[in-house]
């Protein structure tokens, strides 16, 4: 017995259950195709033979307890990160601590190939949702409120007929949303914008598909960073935030009193969260928010940019933030630049040399771009970045991280 499937442009998982063929919506962030073959998992599957299938690309449709679909999980992200032998372990080595750049450059690669591998094998655990977005497993969490904030309000999916209005989406999938959920109704407190741990309003809330400040050593940087005096000595100082994402540096701009911000990105997302948050921290009357690719009209004193700070792929759209194929941001940032910079302007770029350490970029590639947009560099204050990857001598990319910096570049036309 065939199901009849609606007609739409959204995308299908298929499965065969009890001699019944069925269809739901295909719910993924990164875009990953639904698996072609999905075979009903509960509570009697071992790991090994989860592990085998999801090796094999087999989707398991969960229909057991919830809580025991996340210890599954768990038991086979421990198969694919199990300690090789001491060949293999040998085979497999980071070798970004090289001082060959291509070296270190397939070493990155390697890496990251293995995190996508990893990603694919875990991702075969499947869970269904209702029309609601409730989950029919035991035991399973209310996740209505995150699921409606990261895909829409249940009625989005009306598109299609009543038969197929119940989605499915990995695990992994559903805990990024809940995670995600989290701090967005937390935040995240800024100490830029008031001490940490004070009753101050100082807390960014960044929603699904946004990536978090978690970071905060570039906010500082733009926090401390001196303006040049004849900045406030004209009627209008405006300035520019490009890339705004949770719109935080906007955010620090308009405290330090610079009343006339332009803050631009090309994710809706990102300009929806942007006008929330600016609007938390009574600021937004001092922002402008414009959806568009790098640069808006007009020019400013002060143009601030923190691009994604490595040139390569990314796996899923909040790892645009981080990765750039190709560093086309960096280079379109700095090719336009001088354009849009008014008399005595500045450009500030808040850069990481991560990419300089992993072999993907050199420092005098960066100075080449630079020079070639018509640009010199006033100064540069460096910062030692402080975060547990830093300091964890166990991760991959630990040579890289441990001697990365990061800079805030003054770029003023030539």
């Amino acid at each position: 017995m065939t199901s009849s499937i609606p007609q739409t442009t959204t995308p299908l998982i298929h499965w065969q259950e009890k001699d019944k063929d069925y269809s739901a919506i295909w719910r993924s962030e990164r875009g990953a195709p639904p698996p072609k073959r999905v075979v009903i998992a509960d509570d009697t599957l071992s790991a090994d033979s989860a592990y085998r299938l999801a090796c094999a690309g087999t989707g398991l449709l969960w229909r057991g307890d919830f809580q025991n679909a996340k210890l599954l999980l768990a038991a086979m992200a421990r198969r694919i990160d199990k300690v090789p032998d001491r060949k293999k372990r040998k085979a497999s080595t980071p070798v970004e601590a090289t001082s060959d750049m291509a070296s270190r450059a397939q070493g990155f690669h390697l890496h990251r190939q293995a995190q996508a591998q990893r990603a694919r094998v875990l991702s075969c655990v499947l869970i269904p949702f209702d029309a609601d977005y409730g989950i029919p497993l035991r035991r399973a969490p209310d996740a209505k409120l995150a699921c409606a904030e990261a895909w829409g309000e249940p009625e989005a999916s009306g598109a299609l007929n009543a038969a197929a209005l119940t989605s499915v989406a990995t695990l992994r999938e559903l805990m990024g949303v809940t995670s995600a959920h989290e701090w967005r109704k937390k935040g995240i407190e800024i100490g830029a914008l008031g001490k940490v741990g004070s009753t101050a309003n100082n807390r960014i809330h960044p929603h699904y598909g946004v990536f978090s400040p978690v970071r905060g050593e570039y906010i500082t940087l733009v926090n401390r960073a001196e303006f040049p005096p004849t900045f406030f000595e004209r009627v209008k100082f405006v300035a520019f935030d490009i890339g705004t994402g949770t719109g935080v540096l906007s955010a620090v701009l308009a405290r330090r009193e610079v009343t006339h911000v332009v803050a631009t990105d090309s994710d809706p997302r990102a300009i929806a969260c942007a006008r929330e948050n600016l609007t938390k921290l009574g600021v937004i009357e001092h922002v402008k928010l414009v959806q568009t690719d790098l640069f808006p009209e007009g020019k400013a004193s002060l143009i601030v940019c923190n691009p994604p700070w490595l040139p390569a792929r990314p796996s899923s759209p909040i790892e645009r933030a981080v990765y750039d194929e190709g560093g086309k941001m960096l280079a379109g940032f700095i090719a336009g630049l001088a354009a849009h910079l008014a008399p005595n302007g500045e450009g500030w770029l808040l850069l990481s040399d991560i990419a300089e350490h992993l072999g993907l970029r050199t420092r005098e590639e960066l100075l080449t771009m630079i020079k070639a947009g018509g640009l010199k560099v006033l100064n540069r204050t460096d910062v030692k970045p402080e975060h547990p990857k830093a300091e964890d001598s166990t991760d991959p990319l630990y040579n890289a991280r441990s001697k990365e910096v990061t800079s805030l570049w003054r770029l003023a036309i030539q």
